[in-house]
């Protein structure tokens, strides 16, 4: 089997920044690389998530419930697993770096939940994603670990830069603040590793190199 190697963090953490630049490191090293983007938002597989996403189904990401938006998300992965990358999830020789995973859905979809409902809601979604729907376990995890703050400034200076308007996970800051608990939470029950990206009273992230050089030591243990 192929190394699953997942790149997670809030929307601004510079997952796909890292993503490439970790991609290119190892294919200079002569590995074969494999990069995925979820959501796929290229894919028909995608279509609840963009309507989610969008505010059809509400304006707040509290209105869909966790269980609800976890599907949406899982069958976007599924689609793109079964029609394009499952045969490289088979060969021994590949490296596949995943920019978010099922394990976006664990921090993003448990920040709905009440405390005490976590490790239920943990259960039934690697249940849910890797037995019964048959998705590759990630072999690492990573999560580019940044404040709340500095991910939301990023997100709106690239919304400023592209004309791409914010999604509604992007826009509630509220919502940003407890998801980053629920990563953290997420990352220590199931041995993620953490990759700080700024310091708590920053208001810029660390150099993407420098970051990139964390990521890579990470990376290069678990290879």
């Amino acid at each position: 089997m192929a190394k699953l190697i997942v790149l997670e963090g809030l929307d601004g953490a510079g997952k796909g920044t890292q993503t490439k630049i970790l991609a290119d490191r190892l294919t200079g090293e002569g590995k074969r690389v494999r990069t995925l983007e979820f959501p796929d938002y290229a894919s028909d597989g995608s279509m609840l998530v963009r309507m989610y996403l969008s505010g059809r189904f509400g304006e707040s990401p509290d209105d869909t419930g966790p269980y609800a938006a976890s599907m949406f998300f899982a069958a976007d992965r599924y689609a793109s697993y079964a029609s394009d990358w499952k045969k490289d999830a088979l060969r021994e020789d590949t490296v596949i770096l995943a920019n978010r995973y099922t394990t976006a859905n664990a921090y993003h979809q448990l920040s709905k939940l009440p405390r005490e409902e976590w490790d239920g809601f943990l259960d039934w979604l690697w249940d849910f994603e890797f037995v019964k729907l048959g998705l590759p376990r990630p072999d690492l995890v990573l999560l580019l670990d940044m404040p709340e703050r500095v991910s939301s400034a990023l997100v709106r200076h690239r919304a400023e830069e592209t004309g791409r308007s914010t999604d509604i996970h992007e826009r509630d800051g509220e919502y940003l603040r407890r998801s980053r608990e629920a990563a953290a939470y997420a990352a220590r029950r199931e041995g993620w590793r953490v990759i700080r990206c700024a310091g708590e009273d920053a208001e810029l992230p660390d150099p993407p190199e420098v970051i990139g050089e964390r990521v890579y030591r990470a990376v290069r243990d678990a290879l």
